[in-house]
C-alpha cells in the first residue's frame, strides 16, 4: 500500500509525514535551507491493523509538479493536505486533478495547522470546509473524512492514522501476477554493492537473481543482486510496495529518473501509445485535433503530440480515443494512467489539462478510422484483448511472453485465454518451441493470399511447374516467419488445395502440363540448339525454322531454362547449356594459366563472330566469372 501526500506549497505535507512516521523526507540541503520540498521524499508508516504502508511526500510548488506527478503515479491512497489558515489554493486543485487523472481511488483530507483554528474563529473553519466540499464534489474524495490535525501539537494524528487504516483496508491489492513494472525515481550507488534504483512497483514482482532491463535504452539483461523494502533486505518485492533494487552490470551514469525496471524480454519501449483521454472540465478551451503537450507517465516526462482519433476537437470534461506520439521512447504498461500538461497554467489550478489511461503500447501510426480499430479495447474481456493484440501483430505474430507484457494479464489468465481462443480458432500456436501465436483471422488471410498468388502465377506462366517456395514466402511477406509459412502451406496441402514438389508449390492439378505436341517441339528445339553449339539461331530464326509461334517458343525456352538445358545469354540468343559449360571450363582454365584474355583471344576460343562473342563475354561478366579491365578480362576472385 502506497500513501501519497498532495497539496499546496507550505501547507505542512512534509511536517505531517514526519509527525506520523518519525522520518524527515526532506533529504536535500537545499530543501532544509529553503524549508520547502523540491524532490520526492519517502517514508514508511505502520497502520493500526499492522499493514506497512510506503509514504511518498511530494513537492507542492508549481515549478515541481513534474516531481509530484512522478510520485502520484504509484499512489493507492492520497492524503490531501490543506492548511487551516489558507484553505484551498491553486496547487490544491491541480494536485487533486492529477490524482484523479492518475486513477487514485481513495483518500483522506488532512486539515493541517488545526492549532490555529481557535484564533481564526468558527466562521473561518466553516468557510474552509465549504470550500473543501465544493472542491471534492464528484471526485474520489467526495465524502472522505476531513481530519483536523497539527504536526506541532500532535492533535488529530491518531484520528488521521485511523482514517487512513479504514480507507486502506477497503482497497484491492495491486496485480502481483502482472508484468514487472517499476518506474525509477532515484538512482545512486552504495559502496561495495554498486548501482541501486528505487521506485514504487506498480505491477508484478522483483526477486533476487531476476534478469531485468531498464527502459528505454538499457536492455541488459542485468542481474538483481538484492532487494530492500523500507531498509530491510527481502528475497522478493511485490506490486504496491516501494523498493530499492541493487542491479549489477550497469553503471549509474547510464540510468536516470523516468526509466522503468522490467523483467528482461517482457516489455518493449515505445514512442507510440493508444489511449483513452479526458480533458479536464476546467480547461479554458477544447483540445484541437493535434496538440503538443508534456506527458507525465510514471516518473518519465516527455514531449508528446496528442492526435485525436476521428474527432475534430475534445470539449472540456469529455473523453475520447487518441494516440500519443512521443519525442523520445518510454517504458509503458497497458492500463497505466498518465497526465498531460500545457505551457500555461489554468486560472487558479496549474497547467495540468488532461489525462487518461493507456490502451495499447506499441501501435502503428493511426490514421482516420483509427478509433474503430482501438475502440474494442475499451470493453474487451481477456479473450477479446488477446485476439485484438494478435490481429494487430499481423503476420509477425506474438510469443506468449510478448502477449503477457502487452496485455498485462496474469500468467494463468493468459494461458486459459489462449487455450480458449485456440478451441475457437482465434489463436494458433505456430511454433511450440518459442510459444509463438498467430491470429486465426490472419492465418486464414494468409491462406487466401497464398491461393490467389498461386492462381495468378499459373495464369501468367502456364508451362512452369510451379512457384518456388521461397518466392511464394517473399511475395506473401519478406518478414513472414519460415515456420508460419510452413504451417500455411501444410494447411493448404491438408485441405487438398495445393501440392508440394520438392521446393515448388502449385495449385492441385495445375502447373506445367505439356501436350504431346509441346514435347515434340521441345525435343526439336533442344536438338537445334545442341547442334548449333556456340552459334545458335536468334529467336526469330528459331521460330521460323521450327514453325513455332513466338509466345509458344518463349514458353518452351522458359521451361527449358528452368530445367537447366538451355541458358538465355541475351534478348535474342539462347545457348545449349552443355556447350556453354564447356566454354566456361576452357575460359577459366585459360585465365588460371595466362591470368588474362584479350577480346581477340576470346574470339578465337569461341571460334565465332562478334555477333556471338560480345554477348558471351558480357554474360561471363554478369555471372562474375570474369572482370573487365580495360580491353582485357581477368578471372574474378572467388
Amino acid at each position: 500500500m502506497i500513501i501519497g501526500t498532495a497539496g499546496h506549497i507550505d501547507h505542512g505535507k512534509t511536517s505531517l509525514v514526519k509527525a506520523l512516521t518519525g522520518i524527515d523526507t526532506d533529504r536535500l540541503k537545499e530543501e532544509k535551507r529553503r524549508g520547502i520540498t523540491l524532490e520526492l521524499g519517502f517514508a514508511h508508516l505502520t497502520l493500526d491493523d499492522g499493514t506497512m504502508a510506503g509514504v511518498v511526500d511530494v513537492p507542492g510548488h508549481e515549478r515541481f509538479v513534474k516531481a509530484m506527478a512522478a510520485g502520484a503515479g504509484g499512489v493507492d491512497l492520497a492524503v490531501l493536505v490543506v492548511a487551516a489558515d489558507e484553505g484551498v489554493m491553486p496547487q490544491t486543485r491541480e494536485h487533486l486533478d492529477i490524482c484523479r487523472l492518475l486513477g487514485v481511488r481513495a483518500g483522506v483530507i488532512a486539515l493541517t495547522k488545526s492549532d490555529l483554528l481557535g484564533e481564526l474563529g468558527p466562521e473561518w473553519r466553516a468557510l474552509v470546509e465549504a470550500d473543501l466540499t465544493a472542491l471534492v464534489a464528484g471526485t474520489f474524495l467526495e465524502g472522505a473524512p476531513v481530519v483536523p490535525c497539527s504536526s506541532r501539537t500532535g492533535e488529530g494524528l491518531d484520528a488521521l492514522k485511523a482514517a487512513l487504516t479504514r480507507a486502506a483496508a477497503a482497497l484491492p491489492r495491486r496485480p502481483a501476477e502482472g508484468p514487472t513494472f517499476l518506474p525509477v525515481d532515484r538512482v545512486f550507488t552504495i559502496k561495495g554493492f554498486g548501482t541501486v534504483v528505487t521506485g514504487t512497483l506498480l505491477s508484478g514482482a522483483v526477486a533476487v537473481e531476476d534478469a531485468v532491463s531498464l527502459l528505454p535504452g538499457q536492455a541488459g539483461p542485468f542481474r538483481v543482486r538484492g532487494v530492500q523494502v523500507h531498509g530491510q533486505a527481502e528475497p522478493k518485492v511485490e506490486a504496491g510496495q516501494r523498493a530499492a533494487v541493487n542491479v549489477s552490470g550497469v553503471e549509474p551514469e547510464a540510468l536516470h529518473r523516468g526509466m522503468v525496471l522490467v523483467r528482461s524480454g517482457e516489455l518493449p519501449d515505445t514512442r507510440m501509445l493508444d489511449v483513452e483521454l479526458t480533458l479536464l472540465p476546467a480547461a479554458e478551451a477544447p483540445l484541437p485535433r493535434r496538440r503538443k503537450l508534456l506527458l507525465h507517465l510514471g516518473t518519465a516526462q516527455v514531449e508528446a503530440t496528442v492526435a485525436l482519433l476521428d474527432v475534430e476537437r475534445l470539449e472540456p470534461g469529455e473523453t475520447a480515443l487518441a494516440q500519443l506520439r512521443l519525442d523520445a521512447p518510454v517504458g509503458a504498461l497497458v492500463g497505466q494512467r498518465f497526465i498531460l500538461r500545457g505551457s500555461r497554467a489554468l486560472p487558479g489550478r496549474g497547467a495540468t489539462v488532461a489525462g487518461g489511461r493507456i490502451l495499447s503500447i506499441t501501435p502503428p501510426r493511426r490514421r482516420r478510422g483509427g478509433a474503430e480499430v482501438v475502440a474494442p479495447l475499451l470493453e474487451a474481456d481477456p479473450a477479446g484483448q488477446v485476439a485484438w493484440l494478435l490481429r494487430q501483430a499481423g503476420y509477425r505474430g506474438l510469443t506468449q511472453q510478448e502477449l503477457f507484457g502487452r496485455s498485462g494479464l496474469g500468467p494463468r489468465v493468459l494461458t486459459r485465454t489462449l487455450e480458449l481462443l485456440g478451441t475457437r480458432g482465434g489463436a494458433l500456436l505456430v511454433d511450440r518451441e518459442r510459444r509463438l501465436y498467430l491470429s486465426g483471422e490472419v492465418f486464414e488471410g494468409l491462406r487466401g493470399r497464398a491461393l490467389a498468388l498461386l492462381a495468378a502465377f499459373h495464369e501468367r506462366e502456364p508451362l512452369r511447374e510451379g512457384l518456388p517456395r521461397e518466392e511464394l514466402r517473399q511475395r506473401l511477406s519478406s518478414e513472414l516467419d519460415a515456420r508460419i509459412f510452413q504451417r500455411v502451406t501444410q494447411a493448404l496441402v491438408d485441405a487438398g488445395k495445393v501440392e508440394l514438389d520438392k521446393e515448388v508449390v502449385r495449385l492441385k492439378g495445375r502447373g506445367r502440363t505439356l501436350s504431346l505436341g509441346d514435347e515434340a517441339a521441345r525435343a526439336r528445339l533442344a536438338a537445334e540448339l545442341s547442334a548449333a553449339g556456340l552459334a545458335p539461331p536468334t529467336l526469330n530464326e528459331l521460330a521460323q525454322k521450327l514453325q513455332l509461334p513466338g509466345p509458344r517458343l518463349q514458353e518452351l525456352l522458359k521451361v527449358m531454362a528452368l530445367e537447366g538445358t538451355v541458358v538465355r545469354v541475351s534478348e535474342e540468343l539462347c545457348f545449349d547449356a552443355g556447350a556453354l559449360a564447356t566454354l566456361r571450363e576452357r575460359l577459366v582454365a585459360h585465365l588460371r594459366e595466362k591470368k588474362e584474355i584479350t577480346t581477340q583471344a576470346f574470339k578465337e576460343m569461341v571460334g565465332q563472330t562478334r555477333k556471338f562473342v560480345i554477348p558471351l563475354s558480357e554474360y561471363f561478366d554478369r555471372e562474375k566469372v570474369t572482370l573487365r579491365v580495360g580491353e582485357k578480362r581477368v578471372l574474378r576472385r572467388g
